[in-house]
């Protein structure tokens, strides 16, 4: 496997702020990979860093292993592009183009040839004349990515670039730029705070949260098995169960929890273990008897609909909400009657609880 882009230990401090923590990454050679966190998690300063706006206050960086930390934005391989577009006003669509090319003194007819090339491939051929005033958002996106990619880079950073689009718009520009991705197999690095999007467009998804990277999967992977209760409650909508393990037969694993007992299927789990249990709406079922295994009952608060799904919104005992999702036109309990929620083990995720980790390594320290 080629790594293109590759991060070991690097970190980040702004005086006391420890913005980006012991962060190890690699970037497979023309793979779409998405930076995906909430405001404030790293995603953007590690963006900043590969492109030489930022310096690293520790570890290396590399671009097709020549470290790079030394070097002027200018001289690495990347591009970027971002949110504002940053268009030159005054000049037209061709020239806004054109500008690197020009920068580095290519001859005029090989410019003519790219920026022509460019704009076929963004689908804005007949705009050469236009003013970026006299273009949309989506179309001046595009020329902001053509601006980028005419210098041939080998990676493109891209940093939350439809996030000034109305919602049609993005979905629209999500596949195009997709599609550019595949057609041109050039490495896209991505940033995003939106987990649809990272979704949609990604080949793997890297999830920071404080500064650290919580988990690096495919689309699927990170969905379906989710390491940390971060990424489970971030990527999608959940349903989350805190408790302690109460037996463990094989995988089969009994979880004592505020409202009951539940069950799912997991390795490497203590008995006595607090943990975390993440089940997705759609997963759940529900009976109105207790199922073997689980005896959590809930009543039926609410029903929300939209489009082909139905949400079906539950109170536990304790006041905590559940979420039962289902197609529209399947069958669902009357609001108002008492169900008893459970699920097939295995769609249960079990995720290791950290506070239960670190009061651990406090106790084996306290007790030597």
């Amino acid at each position: 496997m080629k790594y293109i882009v590759e991060l070991d230990g690097v970190n980040k401090i702004y005086g006391t702020n420890h913005v980006v923590k012991d962060l190890n990454l690699k970037v497979e050679e023309g793979e779409f990979l998405t930076l995906l966190g909430s405001s404030g998690c790293g995603k953007t300063t590690t963006l900043r860093m590969i492109a030489g706006f930022e310096e690293p206050s520790s570890g290396s960086i590399r671009v097709e292993e020549e470290s790079i930390e030394e070097k002027e934005p200018f001289e690495r391989n990347v591009n970027t592009v971002f949110q504002s577009y940053a268009l030159f006003p005054h000049k037209t669509i061709y020239d806004n183009i054109a500008y690197g090319l020009k920068m580095k003194k290519v001859p005029k007819p090989e410019i003519k040839q790219r920026v022509t090339e460019m704009m076929e491939l963004v689908q804005l051929e007949g705009f050469e004349k236009r003013y970026p005033s006299q273009l949309s958002g989506g179309q001046k996106q595009r020329v902001a990515i053509a601006r980028a990619l005419i210098n041939r880079p080998r990676v493109l950073l891209l940093d939350e670039p439809l996030g000034a689009l109305d919602l049609k718009l993005r979905k629209q520009m999500q596949l195009e730029l997709k599609r550019l991705q595949k057609k041109l197999n050039i490495t896209f690095i991505y940033v995003t705070h939106d987990q649809e999007e990272a979704l949609t467009m990604s080949d793997r998804i890297a999830i920071m949260h404080d500064g650290i990277l919580d988990q690096l999967g495919t689309p699927t992977e990170i969905y379906e098995h989710p390491k940390t209760k971060f990424v489970a409650t971030f990527i999608g909508e959940t349903n989350i169960f805190d408790g302690a393990v109460t037996a463990i037969d094989g995988k089969d694993i009994s979880v004592n929890v505020e409202n009951g007992t539940i069950m799912g299927t997991g390795e490497n789990f203590k008995k006595g273990e607090y943990i975390t249990v993440s089940v997705r709406p759609e997963k759940m079922k529900f009976s109105d008897q207790p199922v073997d295994g689980f005896s959590i009952s809930a009543v039926v608060k609410d029903y929300v609909y939209v489009g082909s799904v139905i949400k079906c919104m539950v109170s536990l005992p304790n006041g905590n909400e559940l979420k039962i999702e289902r197609l529209a036109g399947d069958a669902l309990p009357q609001i108002g009657a008492a169900i008893y929620p459970y699920w097939r083990k295995e769609d249960a995720v079990l995720i290791h609880n950290r506070d239960n980790l670190i009061f651990e390594a406090i106790e084996n320290i306290t007790l030597g």
